[in-house]
């Protein structure tokens, strides 16, 4: 005996059940809707559309409606193109289901060959049987290979008035500029949460169901913005429940941790309440709960949380509930900007170790221990106002300068200019760091690195300078010298060249003075403190010149390098 719920009528999938048929019933791309609306009443149609966006959100669907607008006939069979296809014509009724002889659709991902293009090509010519235009829905248009694109872009410059193309794609940079330029591009956008609910009211109400209202938000975050992927959890949600969409089922379904759980877990985070942290974390995983999921629901809590402490108004979004709403507020009182930034950093850190990691949970634990024992860690600002204050800070010596000469005053001579230097746009070069200055700042980088490391210079005046080569430089280097020195100075440089080992470079002069800096800035009291205070910290480059204008200026003139990641911060 056959059992008596059984039909013999296949069940259709939300997805598809639930497909837009009209303009009105696209969610979320009011722009699309509004500019198709005014070409279609403006009689402005384009020749060719490509629709982009990520998957599920109607690119295929607004195609076809696209197509029943412009092949709709009306009841009557005497109207015109409509921004309000009837869908009862004819045309209409074969286009949704797919079987119009003039509206053809393609799949790229499979034809994705010269040849299908050609054949597309070969019908273009010849006009449409039954409907008002021929129109092909190429959908995943950037599969096509190079040579499918080149053999269409001729015919899609210039088609006959009775042909329309409409791509689609998820992947609109790997669509040549060429086809781009001929096509109307339309970008759907992603579905917020307060569309996804109202969509999935529509079902509930239409399916004659039951729904938790916090279901149903789970489902629409869990959809990441795409219709698709809403209708299909809902329809998973539906069979799982028999009908019945309670909160727990879908939190089973998808593995999410519970979020009142995770708030309270991210709260001890923050108080550094590590035997909390473990606890919580252990309980959401006995009961099933996913470490990946946990990780990511604690990033979204952080962002929002970091949000709305900037953004206080934020918090009254449609999509926030009053549970959210409540820990926010309290949140964003109690924890910095700061502790809120270095946790973010110190979890998306996190979900690439827990992708490698053997055992998952116990990769959470670890980065939540480390989260938890470093969130009220004192930053490096907080550390050296503190040191400042313990030690007796002394200013660096106001004639202290972290740059020198190069040379010495016996191998730098200043030269007055010439005349002709003073009634012109020419430079000078008082020094050697003036020229330098000058090769840096006029980007010829190939001179300045020969200059620097491949030579040693026994004198240097304006027009003159005495120079040693070593055999590995340029051939063409003296030219090139001789060239960048007359068009910045106006006058012809004599340049000595003298034979013989080479002896110190200026890149070597520079390596010995930065030392030297560094030796006489560890001297200072509060370096020393600094130093003392970070185990394992050096002075790496020096990064401002202290001068008498800087009296007691404590800004940070070093950057320091240790092993826990010590920033730099100015006051």
């Amino acid at each position: 005996m056959a059992d008596e719920n059984f039909t013999n009528d296949p069940y259709v999938i939300l997805a598809r059940k639930y497909r837009p048929q009209t303009f009105d019933d696209l969610l979320g791309q009011d722009a699309l809707v509004q500019t198709l609306t005014n070409a279609i009443n403006n009689n402005r149609i384009h020749h060719a559309y490509i629709l982009t966006g990520i998957r599920g959100v109607g690119k295929t669907s607004t195609a076809r409606i696209i197509a029943k607008a412009l092949n709709c006939t009306g009841v009557d069979g005497k109207g015109g193109p409509t921004v309000h296809p009837c869908g009862v014509c004819e045309n209409c009724k074969a286009i949704t289901a797919g079987r119009h002889i003039d509206v053809m659709e393609l799949d790229a991902a499979s034809r994705t060959g010269v040849d299908d293009i050609r054949e597309i090509l070969d019908g273009v010519r010849y006009k449409p049987t039954n409907a008002r235009y021929k129109i092909y829905i190429i959908d995943e248009v950037h599969m096509l290979s190079k040579n499918a694109f080149n053999a269409l872009l001729k015919t899609l410059e210039e088609p006959p008035s009775h042909v329309k193309f409409i791509f689609a794609t998820t992947e609109i940079r790997k669509v040549p500029v060429t086809i781009l330029s001929r096509c109307q591009r339309f970008d759907l956008q992603r579905l917020k949460i307060d569309e996804l609910m109202k969509m999935y009211h529509k079902i509930i109400q239409c399916e004659n169901l039951s729904a938790d209202e916090d279901a149903l938000q789970l489902l629409a975050r869990a959809a990441d913005g795409s219709a698709r992927d809403a209708t299909s959890l809902l329809d998973q949600a539906i069979s799982l429940g028999s009908g019945n969409i309670k909160l727990d089922i879908v939190k089973n379904m998808i593995g999410l941790a519970d979020r009142t759980q995770n708030f309270e877990l991210f709260e001890f985070l923050v108080d550094g309440n590590i035997e909390k942290v473990l606890e919580s974390l252990l309980s959401q995983y006995k009961n099933g709960a996913n470490p990946i999921t946990i990780l990511q629901d604690l990033i979204n809590i952080t962002h929002f949380v970091a949000k709305i402490k900037i953004i206080p108004q934020a918090v009254n979004e449609p999509d926030v509930s009053e549970e959210e709403k409540s820990f926010a507020k309290t949140m964003s009182e109690k924890v910095s900007i700061a502790i809120l930034s270095k946790i973010w950093q110190m979890m998306i850190k996190g979900i690439s170790e827990l992708q490698i990691a053997p055992v998952q949970i116990d990769a959470l634990e670890m980065i939540l221990i480390r989260i938890a024992y470093a969130a009220h860690l004192p930053s490096p600002f907080e550390i050296l106002n503190d040191i400042k204050k313990n030690s007796n800070f002394v200013a660096p010596p106001a004639h202290f300068e972290s740059s020198k000469p190069l040379l010495s005053q016996n191998q730098t001579k200043a030269v007055s200019a010439s005349p002709s230097q003073e009634n012109s746009n020419f430079r000078k070069f008082n020094s050697v760091d003036d020229f330098l200055h000058y090769l840096e700042e006029t980007k010829k980088l190939l001179v300045l690195y020969s200059f620097k490391n491949d030579l040693s210079l026994e004198n240097f005046e304006n027009g003159f300078m005495k120079l040693t080569l070593s055999e590995k430089i340029n051939n063409d280097f003296i030219l090139s010298l001789h060239k960048i020195l007359a068009e910045a100075t106006g006058i012809n440089w004599k340049i000595d060249i003298v034979k013989g080992k080479v002896g110190q470079t200026l890149a070597q002069l520079e390596n010995r003075k930065s030392e030297e800096d560094k030796r006489n800035i560890m001297e200072f009291p509060l370096v020393k403190a600094i130093l003392n205070e970070f185990k394992g910290a050096k002075i790496e480059t020096l990064t401002r010149k202290i001068t008498e204008n800087s009296d007691n200026d404590d800004s940070s003139f070093a950057s320091a390098n240790t092993e826990n990641d010590f920033i730099d911060e100015e006051d």
